[in-house]
């Protein structure tokens, strides 16, 4: 088959206010185009977002020639193929995080959300709610090296946040 590239654009973009991961609000603005398309999402708990880890856009991310890594964020984990990571750097670095929804306010397409695990000014490029009939499994599992990894995306801020991820490097 032969290789077709794709074009996606974005319909908004991910707004952080504050340094504590913890305490920080955070929001989807959406842009104006593409505001009427909010209509009736406040009805729904979470919504799935389609973001693009644009600081790891970069040609040495994109084409590398074995992409088999060794993972950091888990110790003991063998080397791993990237698409059994979430790690940004990929073929096509985009990312997706399901985000309990807070508020809506559709005249300004501004979406508050309980957090998310991508950078301030991250484009986003497609919203869906989630439905738990399409979205949900009964009998999920993971590798084995993730085991001590939180079950709920509710607690994986703060698990984060003991295991360094949010301090500066110096």
């Amino acid at each position: 088959m032969k290789e077709k590239e794709y074009k996606i654009k974005p319909v908004g973009y991910v707004r952080i206010e504050g340094d504590d991961p913890i305490e920080a609000n955070y929001f989807i603005d959406v842009l104006e185009p593409y505001r009427s398309a909010l209509k009736e999402l406040d009805k729904f708990s979470h919504v799935m977002i389609f973001w693009w880890a644009h600081e790891m856009d970069k040609e040495e991310y994109r084409n590398v020639d074995d992409w088999a890594i060794d993972v950091p964020y888990a110790e003991g984990a063998p080397t791993t193929g990237i698409f059994a990571t979430r790690a940004e750097y990929r073929p096509n670095p985009m990312g997706l995080t399901t985000c309990g929804i807070l508020d809506v306010d559709n005249k300004k397409g501004i979406i508050k959300i309980e957090g998310i695990d991508a950078f301030n000014g991250t484009p986003v490029f497609d919203l869906k709610a989630y439905f738990p009939i399409c979205d949900r499994v009964r009998d999920c599992h993971i590798a084995p090296w993730l085991k001590d990894w939180p079950e709920y995306l509710e607690d994986g801020i703060i698990w984060w946040q003991k295991q360094g991820f949010f301090e500066e490097e110096t």
